[in-house]
């Protein structure tokens, strides 16, 4: 039995993606334990089978918080002398590699998962001056590092220091929960939630955001409605761009249009009842609102950027639409709602390739990884 230490910024990593790395530990029988900021409210969490440790990780990397977070992780380090510790995010990733420096000259294997790199392609030069760099100096203090889309993969095997680098196919989706839709079921929601079998319901689950880009659909909406009358965009989340993307509704008219939902834990239903998913995106790790559609059999329209066209291919399973390319999403859009038959293609490719992305494939791929860096 090894004894383990997984990292992440916040606490609400373990609720929301704790299946991939800590439950899987767990499931090898190796002592875990957590390290996270678990203060606020949000990112409180309780796990009888892990011992937990608070650090006070701030969100900006750069910020002088920072120095008493290393302080706080270089003492749980000398006081367990971990066989592995596995870090995540861009801030905790950083300040657990920094902190594990001594406990890697003492055969500590350190592994990092990269959620997205911020020198992705496209991004401002400064994230490719600033944070290529910053990476290049963090590599040379891991062991092993985890990409979960093709182009950080490539990205990470041809520019940074890191021996041993991996590509897991993301952080697994529950296929047990996220099911394909019956039309039956279909009908039923759609009374419970108070929609018509008439409309056409377009979802898009995620932070409201600059980075997520729901200008893009709300446009589009505007540009289809009078061409798809019942049509109707379902903005699931919440954040700091809702009452700018609520005024830009107003402005258009289009505020029949456009149901903001805010944050909600019945996701599962509200893909069961739309027609189509959608992602505006300008910048994605490995998108898990994008591999739940799928799941759910939803026919897809993405921007093409890193993550969305690991996961969507013209033709194949969705439409890929350049990043604020309006007309583009647009035509997209109607060309599913007037081809029955395109939707029902996209359909079934779906559920034919998120089985490679689903919670006991990357359950395997996790199991192969930490099996390999450690000796027991």
């Amino acid at each position: 039995m090894a004894r383990v230490l997984v990292t992440a910024h916040l606490g609400r990593h373990f609720r929301i993606f704790g299946q991939y790395d800590y439950k899987v530990l767990l499931s090898l029988g190796h002592e875990v334990h957590i390290a996270a900021n678990f203060n606020d409210s949000v990112d409180q969490f309780e796990d009888s089978n892990v011992i937990k440790h608070q650090v006070d990780f701030s969100r900006n990397p750069f910020s002088f918080v920072n120095l008493n977070a290393i302080k706080q992780l270089k003492k749980i380090l000398d006081d367990h002398n971990f066989d592995l510790v596995h870090t995540q995010s861009p801030s905790g990733g950083a300040i657990t590699r920094v902190a594990a420096r001594g406990a890697r000259k003492n055969g500590t294997k350190v592994l990092y998962t990269a959620h997205g790199f911020h020198f992705f392609q496209g991004a401002p030069m400064k994230n490719r001056l600033i944070f290529y760099n910053i990476e290049k100096f963090l590599g040379y203090m891991t062991d092993t590092i985890i990409t979960i889309n093709d182009e950080d993969y490539k990205a990470a095997k041809g520019k940074l220091p890191v021996k041993d680098v991996r590509h897991i196919h993301g952080v697994g989706i529950d296929l047990d929960k996220f099911k394909p839709q019956t039309s039956e079921e279909k009908i039923l929601l759609r009374n419970q939630y108070g929609y018509s079998s008439e409309d056409f319901l377009i979802i898009c689950a995620g932070e409201l955001s600059y980075r997520k880009n729901q200008t893009l659909l709300i446009n589009s909406i505007f540009k289809l409605k009078e061409k798809i009358p019942y049509i109707k965009l379902l903005l699931v989340g919440s954040g700091d761009f809702l009452n700018q993307y609520q005024q830009q509704v107003e402005n258009l008219g289009i505020k029949d249009n456009v149901d903001f939902l805010g944050y909600r834990k019945d996701v599962v239903n509200l893909m069961r009842m739309s027609d189509i998913a959608v992602s505006a995106s300008r910048q994605e790790g490995l998108p898990v609102n994008v591999m739940e559609a799928m799941a759910t059999g939803l026919p897809l329209v993405v921007t093409n950027c890193r993550g969305n066209r690991d996961l969507v291919k013209t033709g194949e399973n969705g439409f890929v639409v350049e990043i604020d390319d309006v007309e583009g999403f647009s035509n997209s859009i109607y060309n599913l709602y007037s081809n029955k038959e395109t939707r029902e293609k996209f359909k079934m490719k779906n559920l034919e390739k998120i089985n490679i992305y689903a919670l006991d494939a990357i359950t395997e791929e996790m199991k192969k990884i930490y099996s390999d860096n450690l000796s027991f």
